[in-house]
């Protein structure tokens, strides 16, 4: 078995989290980059992406059944990005690509969170959000890419409430995240490894939210 397959392995077999098991009042909903640059057409949409958009879907209207806050964070770049260094021109501020697709823009009930970066946890509005919000602990995350902006969020987040030696569950359901293909960029590999560093980083990796 080459190291690929035992990390494959790892990641089989999780439980699901049903959702009523959380405290509503703890508990909120991350929705990343759900947004019609990477689900319906852009240098970077993916067909991928666009398959987890009804599993999103289901999540969110659970959540807002047992009324768990959500919360939307959608890429919207500014025309000096330094991160088109890095990855193609897309969703920017404005643009029909930075906008909410319709599946979650219909559904609405979450607080919208524009993000200029790869990590939406340094943005100054989620910054406000977390610091009046000491009470949350259950953190479930969606969306995509998961080796991007899925990975720096979680991670960062989990070492955040580290720091402050408080327990903390990030949730990710790996049916409700995913990532792009392009030629350089092997989507099934680099989805599963995020889903790994995330894991050996303290992240709950699980099967679905019930």
């Amino acid at each position: 078995m080459n190291r690929i397959e035992a990390i494959s392995n790892v990641l089989k077999n999780r439980d699901s989290v049903e959702l009523k098991s959380l405290n509503p009042d703890e508990t909120v909903l991350v929705i990343i980059d759900v947004v019609n640059g990477f689900v319906n057409d852009g240098p970077m949409s993916s067909p991928r992406i666009a398959g987890i958009v009804p599993n999103i879907v289901d999540i969110i209207k659970k959540a807002g059944d047992l009324g768990i806050e959500k919360i939307f964070f959608g890429d919207s770049h500014t025309e000096d990005s330094p991160e088109f260094d890095s990855y193609p021109v897309h969703c920017m501020v404005g643009t029909w690509e930075s906008q909410v697709v319709d599946e979650i823009k219909e559904l609405g009930g979450y607080r919208y969170i524009p993000k200029n970066s790869t990590n939406a946890f340094i943005e100054p509005e989620f910054q406000e959000w977390l610091n009046d919000n000491e009470n949350i602990e259950n953190f479930i995350v969606v969306g995509d890419c998961t080796d991007i902006c899925i990975l720096q969020f979680v991670t960062t987040l989990k070492a955040y409430f580290n720091m402050k030696n408080k327990r903390s569950r990030v949730i990710v359901p790996m049916n409700a995240v995913d990532t792009y293909d392009l030629e350089e960029h092997d989507g099934d590999v680099l989805h599963m490894m995020a889903l790994y560093i995330m894991s050996i980083n303290g992240v709950e990796i699980v099967a679905n939210i019930d």
